[in-house]
């Protein structure tokens, strides 16, 4: 069976990890295919509650986990999870890590880190983990991958001149300290002796899983309305190859031939993390009941999320942008206490009602949402396991939000339990 691919309709944080593992137990391979530590995934199952940034969400299940050549990759943080994982009984001898991933190197994070302060103002609210540098030096040609980490003499070579440029960079431009050589090149030696079990080429395990037939799930992290392209630039990801469906297959390294279906993911209502336009945004107590409602901080970096009601404008555009056959909408249960309910379904920019998502930053952030109100529910949603089950108000809005998107909902997540969901239609 060939691949599918699971990705966030909206600006990230739609519980993507929390999706996969759900349906990962039907699947033989599930691949990461974008970013790097600075996304997160929440996974709560029978071994307790688990906040993931590099190791796919299926390494609770019995299958291979894969973290594809379009991940960067920073060893320490990797480390830490392996170990995290086998410290509470988790089995990591199944996962591989693409040996054309590139690296997170020490002057990654301190250039994230001044480049938001020269912007000042109009900083882009990154988390600092060094994962924009990454993929900036990775386009640039200055770049290590795991691979070059192997061979120690070769390493040498060229971490001194990689190394030698950046503390140029550092020294001149940004008014850092120098890093050095020995220290950096002995680190990373280490991270490689404690990772080099994990690293192959997984490009090559997943072109033979397609070949042998096998079930994969391919799995993005961020969200369509962050990709480098397609995003409010420039307000978006650094991330290559994209954080839409067009990415997966170059991330893990397959045929897109190979990717028969598109699921987007969903949240109720919408979030948003560090800066850049979100049309639906509420501010004051509105918005604060919705962000304690959800629990909306930060899986990375504990921030609190920005919170608004269901922007179907910008929803919509993701489903045309990714293809998506159907989608899965979850934490429909934190909008349980709320009497009204809205959803974004037009904008009005200029005097102008705009059903489109526009390209231009000015225009998103100038754009005033149309309302449709919904009446709330008030009742409890988590002990749903049919969709007939749900409150009548809750299943009108699980169907108006299908018929604004112009897809289906396989999947209706009423907690954050791995049983808390409401399978539509099996995805797998």
């Amino acid at each position: 069976m060939p691949a599918v691919v699971v990705i966030g309709g909206q600006w990230g944080d739609e519980g993507k990890g929390r999706i996969v593992d759900l349906i990962a137990r039907k699947a033989q391979i599930i691949a990461r295919y974008s970013a790097g530590h600075n996304a997160g995934h929440t996974v709560v199952n029978d071994l307790g509650k688990f906040a993931l940034h590099l190791v796919p969400a299926g390494i609770f299940s019995e299958m291979i986990c894969v973290i594809g050549n379009g991940v960067v990759v920073d060893p320490a943080e990797l480390i830490h999870e392996i170990e995290m994982l086998e410290a509470r009984g988790v089995n990591t001898q199944r996962l591989f890590v693409s040996d054309r991933a590139q690296v997170v190197m020490p002057w990654h994070p301190i250039i994230d880190a001044a480049d938001e302060e020269l912007r000042g103002a109009h900083a882009v609210g990154t988390t600092g983990k060094g994962v924009g540098p990454a993929f900036i030096d990775k386009v640039a040609r200055m770049g290590l991958r795991l691979s070059d980490l192997a061979d120690a003499a070769s390493f040498a070579e060229r971490l001194r001149f990689v190394l030698g440029y950046k503390n140029r960079v550092l020294t001149q431009l940004y008014n850092r300290a120098p890093l050095d050589f020995d220290d950096t090149f002995a680190r990373y030696r280490e991270h490689w002796a404690r990772l080099e079990p994990y690293v192959t080429d997984t490009s090559h395990i997943c072109q033979e899983a397609i070949g042998r037939g096998d079930r994969i799930v391919l799995e993005g992290a961020q969200g369509s309305l962050l990709d480098l392209d397609m995003g409010t630039y420039d307000y978006v990801t650094s991330s290559v190859p994209s954080s839409t469906a067009a990415g997966a297959a170059l991330g893990v390294g397959i045929s897109p031939l190979d990717v028969s279906r598109v699921v987007g993911i969903y949240k109720a209502y919408q979030t948003r993390v560090g800066n850049g336009p979100m049309p639906s945004e509420l501010r004051g107590a509105e918005g604060d009941r919705l962000r304690e409602c959800g629990q909306e901080y930060g899986t990375t970096t504990g921030r609190p999320r920005r919170c608004g009601w269901f922007d179907a404008v910008a929803g919509r555009y993701s489903i045309e942008l990714n293809g998506c056959s159907s989608i899965a909408l979850t934490r429909l249960d934190v909008l349980d206490t709320f009497e009204t309910i809205r959803i974004c379904v037009a904008y009005e920019i200029g005097g102008r009602r705009v059903e489109r998502f526009p390209s231009s930053h000015a225009a998103i952030a100038a754009a005033q949402p149309v309302w449709e109100d919904l009446p709330g529910w008030l009742s409890q949603t988590t002990g749903c396991r049919r969709f007939e089950d749900l409150p009548a108000a809750a299943m009108s809005y699980v169907r108006r939000i299908e018929s604004l998107l112009g897809a289906p909902a396989d999947i209706v997540g009423v907690g954050p339990e791995r049983n808390e969901a409401i399978i539509v239609s099996p995805i797998l």
